[in-house]
C-alpha cells in the first residue's frame, strides 16, 4: 500500500526538524524519517555537548592564569561534571523523546528508520511506501570520513561520538586530523590531563582558515603542551590490546591509550536511492539551484548540499525551503558571507572568502591584519590574549570579501564583519565607523588601518 501525504523529509537533523516542524504548524502533512535520533549530530554528539566539554576547559584555562594576575590558584581537574552534564543536560542520556515529541506536537509525523528514494515523488521505509503530493526533502546529514589507512579498520578508534560520550579522559591520546573538530577536541582534553598528540598531513592546522590562523592556534597549543606532527599522513595502525601505534609517513612511530579520527565529514548517499530520481548515487553532493531544488518536487539542505557541515548552514536552507513549498517570497541562497568559527581558546571566527581564495578567483587582493595584544583591551587582557584579526578586501570594488578574528571571543568579533562582508559595506565607511573603546571588536579598526596602507596584489 502507498500512503498519500503532503510532505516527506528524509533525515530530522537540525535543518530537517525544522523544515518538517515549520510545515506541520502550516497544516500540511508531514512525515519525518529519521534512522537515529530527533535533532540529529548537532545536539547530542557535536555543537552542543562539545561546547560544554569547552566550557569546561576554559574554565580550568582561566584558573590557570591567576598567578601573576589576581593571586595563586589551585587547578584540580575532574572530568565527572563535564560526562553528566553532557548526560543528563545535553543529551537525556542521548535519548530523543523531547525532540520527537517537538515534532509530533506540532502535527508531524515521525517514522523511525531508513528513508529511501522509490520514484519521482516517493519514499520508502521499510515496507512503507509514502507519495508525497508537495514534494521531497532530504536532509541526511554526513558521517565521519575515515581515511584509507591500512589497519584502521580493524582498530577500535574514535570519532566525535566517541570523544563526547566518554566518561573519563584517557591518559593519552592520538588525533587523525588538524581540522575544527580535531583541535577543539585536543585541547579540551589536553587541559584535563591528556597527553595529546594532533597528526594533521597539511603543512598547518585548520587548512581550511587563514594560514596565520593556524600558526597562531598552534603556538598555543604547544605552550599548553600539546604535540603537534603537521605535513605528515598516518601509513599505518595497529592496535595490540592496550595500546594503539600509529606509524608515519617519515618512518616514525606514535603510541596511545586511544586514538580519535577527526579527518572531516562527508555525504554518504548509499542507500538513498538516486538513481530511482534520474541521479547519479555516486555524487559527493547533491547540487541544488538557489531555492535549493535538487529536481521538480525534490529539494535538499544541510550538508548534503557540500556549503558547509554547519548548524546554520542547514537551518538557513531549511527556511528557503519551507518558503519555498508554502509558496512565500524570499532571496535565493546566499554564500557569500559564509560564517564558521572554531571553538578553540583563542576562538577563530571567519567569515566569507580566505586571501587564498579570493586570489583563486581571480580578485585584485588587499589584505590588513592588527594583532590582539597590540590592541588596548589585549593587552588589559593580558593572560591568553593571543589572536588577530585579518581583512581581506576585492580591491577593485573597495569591499571586503573575507575576514578572520582570533582570539578571546573571536566568534563574537567576527558578527560585525560579516555584516560588512555580507552587505559589501564599502571599506572607506568602516574607516571612518566609530569604535567602542576599549573592546576586542576595536583591533577591527586597527586592521583596516593596515589595510588601508597596503599594497594591492594579484
Amino acid at each position: 500500500m502507498t500512503e498519500q501525504v503532503d510532505v516527506v523529509v528524509i533525515g530530522m537533523g537540525p535543518g530537517g526538524e525544522h523544515v518538517a516542524g515549520g510545515l506541520a504548524e502550516a497544516g500540511l502533512d508531514v512525515v519525518g524519517v529519521e534512522a537515529e535520533l530527533v535533532g540529529g549530530e548537532c545536539p547530542y554528539w557535536a555543537c552542543v555537548p562539545s561546547k560544554m566539554m569547552i566550557r569546561a576547559g576554559n574554565l580550568l584555562a582561566e584558573a590557570r592564569r591567576i598567578p601573576g594576575m589576581a593571586g595563586s590558584a589551585r587547578v584540580d581537574t575532574d572530568w565527572a561534571p563535564v560526562a553528566a552534564r553532557i548526560r543528563d543536560e545535553a543529551t537525556d542520556d542521548w535519548d530523543d523523546r523531547v525532540a520527537a515529541d517537538r515534532f509530533t506536537g506540532k502535527g508531524g509525523r515521525l517514522v523511525r528508520g531508513r528513508g529511501r528514494l522509490a520514484g519521482p515523488g516517493k519514499v520508502a521505509v521499510g515496507d512503507e511506501v509514502f507519495e508525497a503530493r508537495r514534494g521531497i526533502v532530504v536532509a541526511t546529514g554526513s558521517k565521519p570520513q575515515i581515511p584509507p589507512v591500512p589497519g584502521l579498520d580493524s582498530v577500535p578508534y574514535w570519532t566525535n561520538r566517541d570523544a563526547i560520550a566518554a566518561k573519563e579522559p584517557p591518559r593519552s591520546l592520538l588525533v587523525l586530523g588538524g581540522g575544527a573538530i580535531g583541535v577543539e577536541l585536543s585541547q579540551v582534553y589536553a587541559r584535563f590531563g591528556t597527553r595529546v598528540t594532533v597528526i594533521e598531513a597539511m603543512d598547518g592546522l585548520i587548512p581550511a582558515e587563514e594560514p596565520e590562523a593556524g600558526e597562531l592556534l598552534a603556538g598555543v597549543l604547544r605552550t599548553e603542551g600539546l604535540t603537534l606532527r603537521t605535513g605528515t599522513r598516518a601509513a599505518r595502525v595497529r592496535h595490540d590490546g592496550d595500546a594503539f601505534v600509529l606509524e608515519l609517513a617519515d618512518g616514525s612511530e606514535l603510541t596511545g591509550d586511544q586514538l580519535l579520527v577527526a579527518t572531516g565529514r562527508s555525504a554518504d548517499f548509499s542507500g538513498l536511492g538516486l538513481d530511482t530520481v534520474g541521479l547519479d548515487p555516486s555524487v559527493r553532493t547533491l547540487p541544488t539551484d538557489g531555492r535549493m531544488r535538487v529536481a521538480p518536487g525534490l529539494w535538499a539542505l544541510g550538508d548534503v548540499t557540500g556549503h558547509g557541515a554547519f548548524t546554520h548552514v542547514a537551518m538557513y536552507e531549511a527556511d528557503i525551503v519551507l518558503r519555498e513549498i508554502l509558496g512565500r517570497g524570499g532571496p535565493d541562497a546566499d554564500y557569500r558571507a559564509l560564517p564558521r568559527v572554531t571553538f578553540t581558546d583563542p576562538e577563530v571566527g571567519a567569515v566569507g572568502l580566505t586571501e587564498k581564495q579570493a586570489r583563486d578567483k581571480g580578485l585584485r587582493v588587499r589584505t590588513g591584519c592588527s594583532k590582539v595584544p597590540d590592541s588596548a583591551r589585549g593587552w588589559i587582557h593580558k593572560a591568553g590574549n593571543e589572536g588577530l584579526v585579518k581583512l581581506v578586501e576585492d580591491a577593485d570594488r573597495g569591499v571586503l570579501v573575507g575576514a578572520t578574528a582570533v582570539g578571546p571571543m573571536g566568534g563574537e568579533v567576527m558578527y560585525g564583519l560579516a555584516v560588512a562582508v555580507r552587505a559589501e559595506v564599502p571599506v572607506a565607511t568602516l574607516r571612518h565607523m566609530i569604535y567602542a573603546y576599549p573592546t576586542f571588536h576595536r583591533g577591527v579598526e586597527d586592521a583596516l588601518h593596515s589595510l588601508w596602507s597596503g599594497e594591492v596584489r594579484p
